[in-house]
């Protein structure tokens, strides 16, 4: 039996999508069990309205309530009893086997370090998320936890994207990908050149720089690159999923012909919404902590919560954080080498 702690007040409509999510959860799989961490009232009110009385859903209750306003540090520093920091510390003392929260990502990081610490040998966790691609998707990491990055941080990202990438695509040697603005090893900048260097030296199945397009055609299973450029990928891809559509929508609605064919077309474009659509595919893990912490979407639905519990289920599961861990061991010093004889570190 796995359990999940998951944090009721994390997302922008919290506590429903995380107590609907929890339901239905545990209705998919019987070997799973939820601790929700918030306001014990509001919680069991929320239950009791929903009529679940399963003994595999259970309350932890936290007085706090850290918001997307809040800065990390205030958050970490002055709100102890907050249902993340909770959560976090349910699985650091052994109550649960991981966290899912739709909360504030930079506070999700910092509890994250402060309770579980990082594994050894990675200097900055990062977010790993999945984006559609043709055949499948693309794992693209850092998703927005490190902004201002050094090429060996990209090189241990590049081990733990293709650790992840094995465990969630099911395959046994990810095809590894640098971003950067051309193919070409004479392209990129000065922190992307060096990275080259380390990760073209590691043990990895590395392709060499990709470009933008490479995300979503497929031609790799990892993109690897800094949060800032990562987060601004994720939320433009999002963001151009969702006015498709719109811009879809809007052309059927002029011609009664487009619509007939809206109709004819119905189950394709419903499977091809599904597809593009972040609530199916749940959580981003934060690669590189010492536990199994997961990011959900801050407008998750029910259905995103679901699917991060059972993704984070999975991952306690197959021990992802031990694989990275000897991925990582195997490493090191060719990357700590590297980076010392570097007449130019950025």
């Amino acid at each position: 039996m796995i359990k999940i702690a998951l944090d009721a007040f994390g997302s922008d409509m919290a506590p429903d999508p995380e107590i609907l999510g929890a339901i239905a959860a545990i209705k998919a799989d019987e070997n799973l069990e939820v601790i929700l961490v918030g306001d014990e009232g509001v919680i069991a009110s929320v239950l009791k309205k929903n009529y679940h009385s399963s003994g595999r859903i259970t309350i932890k209750h936290a007085s706090e309530r850290i918001t997307m306003h809040d800065l990390p540090s205030f958050a970490v520093r002055n709100k102890k009893d907050s249902s993340l920091r909770v959560a976090y510390e349910l699985v650091g003392k052994g109550e649960a086997d991981a966290v899912v929260s739709a909360g504030n990502t930079g506070a999700s990081l910092a509890v994250a370090i402060l309770i579980f610490k990082r594994l050894k040998g990675i200097d900055r966790p990062a977010i790993a998320a999945i984006i559609p691609a043709l055949g499948g998707y693309t794992i693209l990491l850092d998703a927005g936890a490190n902004v201002d990055v050094k090429p060996h941080h990209l090189a241990q990202f590049a081990i733990m994207g293709s650790e992840y990438a094995a465990f969630i695509k099911d395959i046994g040697d990810p095809l590894i990908g640098l971003l950067s603005n051309g193919e070409e090893e004479s392209k990129g900048n000065e922190l992307t050149r060096e990275a080259y260097k380390i990760i073209q030296k590691t043990d990895l199945n590395f392709y060499g720089y990709v470009e933008g397009r490479e995300i979503f055609n497929g031609k790799v299973d990892v993109v690897v690159c800094d949060g800032f450029t990562g987060n601004v990928v994720l939320k433009s891809s999002e963001t151009l999923a969702e006015t498709i559509f719109k811009l879809l929508g809007d052309e059927i609605k002029k011609s009664p012909m487009a619509q007939v064919g809206y109709l004819l077309a119905h189950k394709a474009i419903k499977n091809f919404k599904k597809l593009i659509d972040h609530n199916e595919y749940g959580g981003a893990p934060l690669l590189g902590i010492n536990g199994a912490g997961f990011i959900a979407h801050g407008g998750a639905g029910s259905k995103a919560i679901s699917s991060a519990i059972f993704v984070a289920k999975h991952f306690v599961e197959k021990q992802i954080n031990s694989k990275i861990r000897k991925k990582i061991e195997s490493n090191v010093q060719m990357i700590n080498n590297t980076v010392k004889s570097s007449a130019n570190p950025v």
